[in-house]
Parts: structure tokens; C-alpha cells; sequence
């Protein structure tokens, strides 16, 4: 019998519309210059209004180590993009959002000089609460933080952030602040 061995992960390839136009295998896809695949970005608030950030893992073959929002990740080919968040959300974090919802669409090209690998994606973002003590997964996650805005920006000066998370958040920011009201500031 041959030797087991690690089943490749598949992602769904995208045009500039997000409409899928095949797949390709999750290094692969990543590889410079990059091939525009689908995404999703997950940012979830307590209901103190704090944004929940995590540090990823070391051992992440991409972007190890720096900070990030809530979770990120790709769908499998066929899966929607809100019931992979939803899954990687519980699979990183140990916790399903009490409420989860569509925050719009961005498409990104951030090359990661440390490793090389390239984001091009056509990310889903989601906005959503949280109403239970995240358990991270220590192979997915370093740290978990609650912020508010003016904590976010004194880490992100004073931290390492993937290159991915402004662009993210700056467009999902019309729906956080729906979510979490002008007084949060958001």
C-alpha cells in the first residue's frame, strides 16, 4: 500500500467579477505573480464594540506571526464564502458568530516579501458579533486581542499586520460602522 499523502487544497480561480473560472491548488494559486482566486475576510465585534483581532500562528506557511482581523481563508471550490467563514471562524477561533453578515467585495494584489507568496484575491468580507470566549487553535492562532479603534491604530503602528488587513478592513468599514453604531467609532 503507498504512503498516505497530504491531499492538495483546492481553490476556486476568479475573473475581475468574481465569476469562477477554475481551480487551482492552494500554493500553486499563491506562487508569484499570483493567480486571482476567492477569499473571505471575518471581522467580529463584543458587544462592548471591540473589534477581535488575532496574531497568526508561527507555524502559517503565509504571513506567520503578524496580526490580522478576526479570521480569514478561501472557500473550497463550490462552498459559499459565508458558510467558509463561518467554518474557519469555528476551526481557528472555537467560536460560532452570533450574527454574520455581508460586508461587500474587495480585489487585492499584496506580494509578501518575507515569503514571497502573493495575495491576489477577490475577497468577501463579513461583519458579525461575538457572544462567547473565543479558544484558539494554537496551530492557527498566536494571540487573540479585543480592540478598539484607537488601540487597532496604536498596535498596527507598533506591530507587524498582514499586508491584507487595511485594505480589508477600509472596505468593510460602511458595514462595521452599521454594525457597531457611530458611537463606536469605526
Amino acid at each position: 500500500m503507498p504512503a498516505a499523502t497530504t491531499e492538495e487544497i483546492m481553490l476556486e480561480l476568479v475573473d475581475e467579477n468574481g465569476i469562477t473560472i477554475g481551480t487551482a491548488e492552494k500554493m500553486s494559486a499563491h506562487q508569484a505573480p499570483g493567480r486571482l482566486h476567492r477569499a473571505f475576510s471575518v471581522f467580529l465585534f463584543d458587544t462592548a464594540g471591540r473589534m477581535l483581532i488575532q496574531q497568526r500562528a508561527l507555524g502559517k506557511y503565509h504571513s506567520p506571526g503578524v496580526w490580522s482581523n478576526t479570521c480569514c481563508g478561501h472557500p473550497f471550490p463550490g462552498e459559499s464564502p459565508l458558510a467558509a467563514a463561518a467554518r474557519r471562524t469555528f476551526e481557528e477561533l472555537g467560536v460560532s458568530p452570533a450574527l454574520l453578515a455581508e460586508a461587500g467585495t474587495v480585489t487585492y494584489h499584496h506580494p509578501d516579501p518575507a515569503s514571497g507568496l502573493v495575495e491576489h484575491e477577490y475577497n468577501h468580507l463579513f461583519a458579525g458579533l461575538l457572544r462567547a470566549e473565543p479558544r484558539p487553535a494554537a496551530d492557527e492562532v498566536g494571540a487573540v486581542a479585543f480592540v478598539t479603534p484607537d488601540e487597532l491604530a496604536k498596535r498596527h503602528a507598533e506591530n507587524p499586520f498582514s499586508a491584507w488587513f487595511m485594505t480589508v478592513l477600509d472596505a468593510a468599514r460602511p458595514a462595521i460602522r452599521e454594525l457597531t453604531g457611530p458611537s463606536s467609532g469605526w
